[in-house]
């Protein structure tokens, strides 16, 4: 009985796939037709699903369990001790004798020599003037100010006329 079953919803579920196939034979249509083209895959999948559900559910349900649970056996929990823990002490240390002294400590040269700063261009002259660099960009912002150049001399007045 319960092979029969299982093999007719197997069989339902097999259709309800291959059902909703057909709507796609007339080539979409170009997305014609209200666009619920698998509404009848929707409501023949939704069947078979609630019968296959109805028809294998009271199976599982209603089923005895194959054998009476076993009782747990618990056992009785172990007695706690509670050990003090030792008071702490400072652990032991070699006491060096009073008048050693450490070692005096050597060190080496430097054998690096810090990069120097790239030489900054700080006027920058044009025509009609020039941009001068101010700060050093640590302590003072950089600042580039504008300086105008100054205005040529005017020229000599014209010789007297004869």
């Amino acid at each position: 009985m319960r092979r029969v079953v299982v093999i007719l919803a197997i069989l339902l579920v097999l259709s309800a796939a291959v059902l909703p196939r057909p709507a796609s034979a007339g080539g979409w249509h170009h997305g014609h037709h209200g666009g619920v083209w698998w509404l009848p895959g929707a409501i023949i999948g939704g069947l078979v699903l609630g019968a296959v559900t109805l028809a294998t559910a009271p199976l599982w349900a209603l089923t005895p369990p194959p054998a009476p649970p076993q009782p747990v056996v618990v056992p009785a929990p172990a007695q706690v001790v509670r050990l003090q823990a030792p008071p702490y002490t400072a652990p032991l240390l070699p006491v060096p004798p009073p008048d050693s002294a450490p070692p005096a400590r050597a060190y080496q040269p430097a054998t690096y020599a810090s990069a120097a700063a790239p030489a900054v261009k700080r006027e920058v002259v044009y025509e009609h003037g020039r941009y001068v660099l101010y700060g050093d960009g640590v302590r003072e912002p950089w600042q580039w100010v504008w300086i105008p150049a100054v205005a040529p001399p005017p020229p000599p007045p014209p010789p007297p006329a004869r």
